[in-house]
């Protein structure tokens, strides 16, 4: 009898859906004034293009999609989220640290 669990023919240990609800009430959020959060700007390896990088959040991943969504919209810019951080298309610094500090976080701008 085969296994319920397979991902491509590779047998999993557990189920997936109960790994990662062990991982996220393991990972539990700090409260939001604890946050160091950053805003910078950087270029490297988008042809000169800048982006404004929104690092130190402690939300976890559908929160973090759900926050991304609204700053795109504040700046009416494209984005993405990599690797925990929110990327938003253009120089928003000052617009993000801005309405960061509004919704109760401590950011500050960074870099240059």
């Amino acid at each position: 009898m085969k296994p319920t669990h397979t991902f491509r023919g590779v047998i999993m240990k557990s189920d997936p859906a109960a790994r990662l609800k062990a991982l996220g009430a393991r990972g539990a959020a700090p409260a939001a004034g604890n946050a160091r959060v950053r805003v910078g700007r950087q270029t490297s390896g988008r042809s000169g293009k800048g982006v404004s990088v929104v690092t130190g959040l402690p939300l976890s991943a559908p929160e973090l999609e759900a926050l991304a969504t609204k700053l795109k919209k504040l700046c009416g810019a494209g984005g993405a989220i990599k690797d925990g951080a929110i990327e938003i298309q253009g120089d928003h610094r000052d617009r993000l640290v801005q309405e960061l500090s509004r919704l109760g976080y401590e950011a500050k701008r960074s870099g240059g």
